[in-house]
This record gives structure tokens, C-alpha cells and sequence, in this order.
């Protein structure tokens, strides 16, 4: 579906993208009773990696009034970790260790999941246009105040709003226009996968887990998504990948045989696609917000997959990109503050997760070293057990305080 109803020139809010990140802040604003222009550049549903969600976006989906179909489309649950990493050997953790309230996430075939979420938008309201190329913004007196895009076979058009959302992932189609990039030097990474049937199961309390393995040079995923399928992966950095001498393939398959315990796991299945590969180089745009406009999920930023941080990331900021735009279009007098404060808790959610990817990449350390970095990022005042402040950081559950909120000291009303 391409097209959705009349779709007019004047929004209250242009969002570009119809990935998590924007589909879930088009409808939280369509929920509010905004007038939401969603442009999509592809036509759903379509191919996408970052299968293994995390805990911290279950709040998002359950505003979004989807915990249930997400239930009923049969996606694994994904009750915690479970790894080889660092001096004691293999070990997990369940994400009731940080927050009970969310005893588990999911691991999602992509294409069902954000077809999902983009269907939600529509439902609550917003318009939505797929094969909609968006060319530029339209920027008056230094505010952004519109977008420019074309439709597939179509011609050039303009479209108006008070607010503009750029959820184009890595393309950050507002952000090379309004910004600059700032990538972090030390984790540009390479990661390369492919699917397998048959593989080993985790069982017992791990089933359903993310299995991570960390080998010399680099790490593996290994993720149940449905139907005994597993997605496996391999990250390394790009000078371990450009230095080894062989294609990524090639790679890919030389590391699995140095592993201890995914070799055996994947010794009777079958691949069942190809090779894929990616950039997974970290990054954060120089500004997030601007006058009209504001970034969100990849287009912000990028951080490390090692977590899983991706969609839950993406899926945090739209909310807290919704409600600070929802008091913007009420009050305009308060969207230098809303944004100013939304600019700055992003900022430190980032540079938590960010340093404590880095941390983790030594993995010459044992689980009380990991437990113990956790807690002095994000519980410095020492409240609860190191452990506990472990599984709430790689859970994204920290975003529970008022990190996200566009106000300090309490969240902001919803519409009335």
C-alpha cells in the first residue's frame, strides 16, 4: 500500500521514514490528535537486520497498543542473554534480574515487525506514503519547514509541517543537509551474517536467548527468530576484516570453526540464504534538533550492536521525540527548551551505552569487572546490587528514570 486516503500539504508533523523509529513517533503523534505525514522511501514490507530486541522498548509498545498482535504473530520471546565472553567462560543473565515488570522481549523477522508498527501508524491516524523519495528540506528564515520528495513514477512535491522528524536511519537525509557526523573512532566495526535451519537450540531458562560468543578479533550472534531458523552473525573490526586476507564469507566461515561452542550448535544445520554485510561504524550527529526539526533513531545515531540497542534506542527517542513535539505544538514558546533537554538526556543515554561497549570489548575481564562498570555508569550512588544495574544498562531499562522525559523532574501530560 502506497498510498493512504487524501493526503494533503499542511501537517502538524513530517516524519521521514517508516522504520521503528518513525513509524512509532508518527503514531504516538497521531495518537495525540496530530496531523502525521509519514514518507517512506520503500514499499513494506522489506528486508531489515537488528532481529533481537531488548526489554526497554516494551513500554513504547505497549502505548502503541502492540504487545498482544506481537503475541499472536508468534515472534520468539527473548527472556535474557547468553554468552561466552570475558574470564568465565559462558554465562547469561534474565532480564527479571533488572526490571520484573518486563520479563521478556522478542526476536522479530524485521519485515513482519516494522510492517507492524508502520500499519499502527495508520490505524491511529497518521497518512502515509511508501516509494516516497524525500529530496531536501525546505528551510525559511533558518527554519525547516517542510520537505521536498517525489514519489516513484511521479513528480516533485512539497509538503509543509511545523515540525519535521528525520527517521531515515543512515541515510539521515535531514542530518547531511543540517549537521555534521561525528563517528567514534575506535568502534567502526563490520558485520557480516547469514541464516541457518536446524541449529542447536538453547533450552531450559536460555531458550529463546541472544547466544553471543567472542572469539579472537571479534564476536557472534546466534538468534532464534522462528521456525528453528537462526540468524547468525560476526562482527569484527574493519581492520581485522580488510587485514585477514579473505572475503567477509570467507571470514565468516574460519571464525565459526575457532569458536567453542557455535561450531557444534551450527554442526547439523544448513545455510539457508547468503552472505550479507554491513558497516556497524558508531556515530552521532553534531546536533539532534534544530528550529522545526529534530533527529531520531539511526539518524541520529548509531551505536554499537553488541547490546542490541538498536530498535529500543529507536523506539525511546520516538517517544520522547513525540511527547517534546507534542508540548512544541501547543506552546511553541517552549521548543528551544523541550528540544534542548531532549538533545541532552539523548546525549547521555549515548555516551552510557557507548562506554560501556567499549568496556565490554575487553574481554580479558570477569562478569563482577562488567557488573561493577554497569553500576558506576548508571548508579553511582550504589542503590542496587552491581549485577542488577548490569542487566538494567544492557536492557535499555535505565531510560525508566527521567532520562527521556522532554522536561526535567516528571513527564509531561498526555493530550487531553
Amino acid at each position: 500500500m502506497s498510498d493512504q486516503g487524501s493526503v494533503k500539504s499542511e501537517y502538524d508533523v513530517i516524519v521521514i521514514g517508516g522504520g521503528p523509529a518513525g513509524a512509532s513517533t508518527a503514531g504516538l503523534l497521531a495518537q495525540r490528535g496530530h496531523r502525521v505525514l509519514v514518507l517512506e522511501r520503500e514499499q513494506f514490507p522489506r528486508y531489515h537486520i537488528g532481529e533481537s530486541l531488548i526489554t526497554g522498548c516494551v513500554g513504547v509498545l505497549d502505548e502503541l497498543g502492540l504487545r498482544e498482535r506481537l503475541d499472536a504473530l508468534g515472534f520468539v520471546k527473548k527472556f535474557g542473554g547468553s554468552l561466552v565472553w570475558g574470564r568465565d567462560g559462558r554465562w547469561g543473565f534474565k532480564f527479571t534480574e533488572g526490571e520484573p515488570e518486563f520479563p521478556h522481549a522478542y526476536n522479530v523477522r524485521r519485515a513482519d515487525f516494522d510492517a507492524l508498527v508502520l500499519g499502527r501508524a495508520r490505524e491511529l491516524g497518521a497518512h502515509v506514503r511508501e516509494e516516497a523519495a524525500v529530496k531536501g528540506p525546505i528551510v525559511e528564515d533558518g527554519r525547516v519547514v517542510g520537505v521536498r520528495y517525489k514519489l516513484r513514477g511521479g513528480e516533485e512535491t512539497e509538503a509543509r509541517a511545523t515540525m519535521v522528524v528525520d527517521a531515515s536511519g543512515q541515510a539521515r537525509l535531514l542530518g547531511r543537509h543540517l549537521t555534521t557526523v561525528e563517528w567514534t573512532e575506535d568502534l567502526r566495526n563490520v558485520a557480516v551474517w547469514a541464516y541457518f535451519q536446524g541449529g542447536e537450540p538453547l533450552t531450559g531458562d536460555e531458550s529463546g536467548n541472544i547466544f553471543i560468543e567472542h572469539v579472537p578479533g571479534g564476536w557472534f550472534w546466534y538468534i532464534p527468530i522462528y521456525d528453528g531458523t537462526h540468524s547468525v552473525g560476526y562482527v569484527t573490526s574493519a581492520a581485522e576484516a580488510t587485514g585477514a586476507g579473505q572475503g567477509l564469507p570467507e571470514l565468516f566461515q574460519a571464525k565459526i570453526a575457532e569458536t567453542a561452542h557455535l561450531k557444534d550448535m551450527l554442526a547439523n544445520a544448513v545455510q539457508t540464504s547468503g552472505h550479507r554485510n554491513a558497516r556497524d561504524w558508531s556515530y552521532a550527529c553534531g546536533r539532534l534538533s534544530g528550529p522545526g526539526w529534530v533527529l531520531v533513531g539511526d539518524a541520529a545515531a548509531f551505536v554499537d550492536p553488541l547490546f542490541s540497542t538498536g530498535v529500543t534506542l529507536a523506539m525511546l527517542a520516538a517517544a520522547a521525540a513525540a511527547k517534546g513535539i507534542d508540548v512544541v505544538l501547543k506552546d511553541p514558546s517552549r521548543e528551544t527548551d523541550v528540544f534542548e533537554r531532549y538533545e541532552a538526556s539523548y546525549r547521555d543515554f549515548l555516551e552510557n551505552i557507548v562506554s560501556f561497549v567499549r568496556f565490554f570489548y575487553d574481554a580479558g575481564l570477569n562478569q563482577e569487572a562488567y557488573h561493577q562498570y554497569a553500576q558506576a555508569l548508571i548508579d553511582p550512588g550504589k542503590l542496587f546490587f552491581p549485577r542488577k544495574d548490569f542487566v538494567t544498562l544492557i536492557s535499555g531499562l535505565n531510560s525508566l528514570q527521567p532520562i527521556f522525559d522532554p522536561e526535567p523532574g516528571g513527564s509531561v501530560p498526555a493530550a487531553t
